[in-house]
């Protein structure tokens, strides 16, 4: 099941090959553990997707792929998961890395973080500009919160996603097994 249901959202990897902006990585992108569906490459896909994710900007989905690469796991199941982060759920994230960067280092009476900007549709650009200024203000506790709540997410994802596959599979084995020992008491 999990394999199957990965599957049907995967793209297909020929189609992938002919996008022409990717060429210029060669064959290292189309490595066939990059696209292989298994335990340990769909858990360490999600697993990376959930750490990249919490990068600042539009860098998540490259840094994915770039640690996919280093890694053999599978990367459009990391592309994919990078996308939990969004401009209705950063805030809240950064929210939680800075408290958790201030609880661990010990911060007593951690500062209020600075209010929010106003975020304009109108001026994007002005509007990324003063949401940048506004997670440089955090500082440290920022950074070493970002840092331990993508891996915490990261072990969570890795251990959920291997976990369920595990769970799929034991049935899956007891099914085949029961229709075994029915099969042949007949």
């Amino acid at each position: 099941m999990p394999r199957k249901y990965f599957r049907r959202f995967m793209p297909n990897v020929d189609k992938v090959r002919e996008v022409k902006g990717l060429s210029m990585f060669g064959d290292t992108l189309f490595h066939p553990a990059l696209w292989h569906l298994n335990r340990r490459s769909a858990a360490g896909g999600v697993a990376v997707g959930l750490f990249c994710g919490l990068i600042p900007g539009p860098l998540q989905m490259l840094a994915a792929a770039i640690v996919c690469i280093f890694l053999r796991v599978n990367v459009p199941l990391a592309l994919v998961t990078t996308l939990y982060t969004n401009p209705i759920t950063i805030v809240p994230l950064y929210l939680i890395a800075y408290e958790i960067g201030g609880l661990t280092l010990g911060a007593r009476g951690l500062a209020k973080p600075p209010a929010l900007p106003d975020w304009q549709w109108t001026n994007m650009l002005g509007s990324m500009e003063a949401m940048s200024r506004w997670m440089m203000s955090l500082g440290t506790p920022l950074a070493l919160g970002l840092l331990l709540l993508a891996s915490m997410l990261a072990g969570l994802g890795y251990l959920t996603v291997r976990g369920i596959w595990s769970v799929y599979l034991r049935r899956a084995w007891q099914a085949r097994r029961r229709s075994r020992l029915l099969n042949s008491s007949e």
